[in-house]
């Protein structure tokens, strides 16, 4: 089993407490259609889990299947820097039809970012070695494709429909789940999603 080469710092996106006895580190292409059926899931292990559970995102753009992932990635990070990664983040997977840079510089207005600011990062493509080396994080961790989970520092293999993932996630937790509604309500939440 493969592990995580890089550990989680405060560098990282993080939802959720890096001391949550749970951290899911996912590497992902904006442009990915698993990616994007992989969304809905893991906001709903969000929801089920709570406190116990911590998301980090990582970019992993693959550029030779999706032609607007890398401008993507670039995007949040343009939005990171102006504290809104995650807004960025969900507006990305829930528009992943819309990622020209018209689209791009839509989702920046709706955030009420600098546009100035976020145009001129996007075009002299400031954060590309930022994304660039959470790529290489990937590569040296053993992805290979997205979406790729490691929880606890361990390449996730199996499954990750809803049921498979909160499975290991809570066997990550030691059983012990802290917050959150009942299995099958999270569960029903994300069937019919993928």
């Amino acid at each position: 089993m493969s592990a995580l080469t890089v550990p989680v710092t405060e560098l990282d996106h993080i939802r959720g407490s890096r001391d949550a006895p749970v951290i899911l580190v996912e590497y992902a292409d904006f442009e990915c259609p698993y990616c994007g059926q992989a969304y809905p899931i893991v906001k709903a292990l969000e929801r089920e889990l709570g406190d116990t559970l911590a998301v980090v995102f990582r970019n992993f753009p693959l550029t030779s299947a999706h032609p607007h992932a890398q401008l993507a990635a670039e995007a949040a990070e343009a939005a990171a820097a102006q504290d809104r990664f995650w807004p960025m983040h969900d507006l990305l997977f829930e528009h992943q039809d819309l990622l020209a840079p018209s689209d791009l510089m839509h989702y920046a207005e709706t955030l009420e970012l600098d546009d100035d600011r976020f145009a001129r990062e996007l075009s002299e493509h400031v954060y590309a070695p930022v994304v660039r080396e959470q790529f290489m994080t990937g590569v040296h961790s053993g992805v290979n494709g997205t979406p790729s989970f490691f929880i606890n520092g361990l390449r996730y293999d199996g499954s990750w429909d809803p049921d498979s993932l909160l499975d290991a996630l809570v066997q990550a937790a030691g059983g012990n789940t802290r917050s959150g509604p009942t299995r099958d309500s999270a569960s029903g939440r994300s069937h019919g999603q993928r």
